[in-house]
């Protein structure tokens, strides 16, 4: 019989790696197996709520309350409410709202400086960001996913002057960035994808060039009497770096998916 303490270590590796259905299929699992449980619920709610998705904010409530109807004291749980109140539209979901004031002011009664505390302080300055901090923290993720990007295009560069094998021969499964680096190599070799490693390794550059060539070509075509004002025509210049992105981006997403149900099943095998 496996322990509350196992699956709980099972449900934080998943999550750590991105896994939110494994972690509910991982608590659920347990909940059936050693019944209720708030911090079974806590690792439920958490796999409902990281999706960010109207459906599953209504699981990931109905287990928040399931869990603190348990114990009304759990520092996971209110921490985790409180978050999920939070990011709720005060429009449509106008009580679950206003009991982020109740969760946050309990939490904080009873564990002022604990980490759940802090996360959940963070959580209230994100509440209160403005129309610039979205666009600042869009900006931000772009920026982030243009240089994984870039990382896994030289990655890819290194691993095809080594041969494939050196992505594929000592693969460690439990290896996120190895499982990545594993399925870059298996979707992007070949000289048909030359093309696609060249931009993905100079893509800050590409990107600066295609800016160039937008203006160049938006102006050229208002000059030339061919439109009255910038038209889309110019902005093709970025299209291949957008593909490119999207091509890598579905790699690591399929990599990353891969990396999770093979985790998922080492973590049931050890148990």
């Amino acid at each position: 019989m496996t322990t509350i303490d196992e699956y709980q270590r099972r449900c934080e590796q998943l999550f750590m790696a991105g896994g939110n259905a494994a972690v509910r299929r991982a608590a659920q699992a347990a909940l059936d197996e050693l019944g209720p449980h708030p911090d079974l619920y806590c690792w439920l709610a958490l796999g409902h709520a990281a999706e960010d998705d109207d459906e599953h904010d209504d699981r990931a409530e109905e287990a928040f309350r399931a869990g603190l109807a348990l114990d009304g004291d759990h520092l996971g749980l209110l921490a985790g409410y409180a978050e999920l109140c939070l990011r709720a539209d005060s429009f449509e979901y106008p009580g679950r709202a206003a009991r982020a004031v109740t969760l946050s002011k309990r939490l904080k009664q009873l564990a002022p400086r604990s980490a759940e505390a802090d996360r959940l302080a963070a959580a209230e300055r994100w509440a209160r960001r403005g129309y610039w901090d979205d666009l600042r923290m869009r900006a931000a993720a772009a920026t982030v996913a243009g240089h994984d990007t870039e990382a896994q295009a030289r990655a890819l560069a290194v691993d095809l002057r080594h041969g494939d094998e050196a992505a594929t021969g000592d693969l460690n499964v439990d290896d996120r960035e190895a499982v990545v680096r594993a399925a870059t190599v298996e979707a992007l070799s070949g000289p048909w994808n030359a093309p696609v490693r060249f931009l993905g390794r100079h893509r800050t550059a590409v990107w600066v060039l295609s800016g160039i060539l937008c203006v160049l070509t938006n102006t050229v075509l208002r000059q030339t009497g061919v439109v009255d004002t910038f038209s889309v025509w110019g902005f093709l210049w970025g299209l291949p770096v957008l593909m490119v992105d999207r091509r890598f981006a579905a790699i690591r997403r399929q990599a990353e998916a891969q990396h999770i149900a093979t985790l998922e099943a080492a973590l049931g095998e050890r148990s």
